[in-house]
């Protein structure tokens, strides 16, 4: 049996079937990754430079703006090269940091995102107290909680996959190293892998999906409770945005890693990841600044500003 060790590279199928298509899945996954880094750059440099912005909210948008940048350039890059190329390949050792960076990513997005709802369950049901509740230290205390449990994640499962043994097999039916194809590859006993993806799954998925459910139910709660119309559609609409990423981003990635790996379909596992992983971070910007009258009217100012300049 040779170990997964003895691999010097694995050989990424992606989108190998579609060979008539390559030049139009890399001008699509291009153009979606300008978009992507434009949208989030965009977002983080108004937060930035608009003192009224130098909120809870915003500086956790701009953590989550961050975080799309980072984990859509672990894979995306790699993807458009492997596109045109002929040999589409990464090694061993690439294949460990891009599903550990990866995985870091992901995690601390999933926890950020309650940290967001928590921050508007404060500002809707207990708008009197939020300036002392949400204070600079316990935003900085949230975010790197996030940070610190989305890159522990990673450890525990970019170590135990990796101790699988792959017997010579290399060929991913993927785009990019991730969990579910490489347990797919292996020719070890993967009960254990899937014990852990389940249970610390239920930590880093499924916990934070339901304290965002509670936040979202207290918050519902408290805005039909509004007399006026314009207050309520006020209200909901600090919300809107970041309920539309949660249902986004949560129904694809818990879809992904949380469920049985007897369950898995590549072919099918392939479109679902391309939504969280390459949609999903270039829909983040459009959604927070299409219906978020702060950001639009900050970006009138830096442009007016620049205008004047001239």
């Amino acid at each position: 049996m040779v170990n997964g060790t003895a691999l010097t590279e694995f050989i990424i199928l992606g989108f190998s079937s579609l060979q008539e298509l390559q030049l139009l899945l890399f001008s699509i996954f291009l153009i979606t990754y300008i978009c992507t880094l434009v949208g989030n750059i965009s977002i983080i440099t108004i937060a930035c430079l608009d003192p009224q912005l130098h909120t809870p909210m915003y500086f956790f948008l701009g953590n989550l703006s961050f975080l799309d940048i980072c984990y859509t350039t672990t894979n995306v890059p790699q993807m458009l090269v492997h596109l045109l190329a002929e040999r589409k390949s990464i090694t061993y050792a690439g294949c460990v940091i891009q599903l550990y960076f990866f995985l870091s990513f992901v995690g601390t997005e999933c926890i950020l995102l309650a940290a967001m709802a928590y921050d508007r369950f404060v500002a809707i049901c207990h708008p009197l107290h939020y300036t002392t509740i949400m204070r600079k230290a316990l935003c900085l205390q949230l975010a790197g909680g996030c940070w610190a449990s989305g890159f522990l994640n990673s450890v525990v499962h970019t170590y135990f996959t990796f101790r699988l043994p792959f017997c010579g097999a290399n060929q991913l039916n993927y785009f990019f190293c991730d969990i579910p194809p490489l347990l797919k590859l292996s020719c070890g006993d993967t009960s254990l892998n899937e014990i852990i993806l389940l249970a610390v799954g239920v930590f880093i998925g499924w916990t934070p999906f339901i304290c965002i459910v509670l936040s979202y139910v207290y918050i519902i709660s408290t805005i039909l409770k509004i007399r006026s119309t314009q207050g309520r559609l006020k209200a909901f609409s600090t919300c809107a945005s970041h309920l539309t990423i949660v249902l986004l981003y949560y129904g694809s990635s818990i879809f992904t890693y949380v469920r049985p790996i007897s369950t898995y379909s590549l072919d099918k596992d392939r479109l679902i990841s391309v939504l969280y992983s390459i949609v999903t971070p270039m829909l983040n910007p459009l959604i927070y600044s299409l219906r978020n009258k702060d950001i639009k009217g900050s970006l009138k100012k830096i442009f007016m500003g620049k205008l004047y300049s001239k």
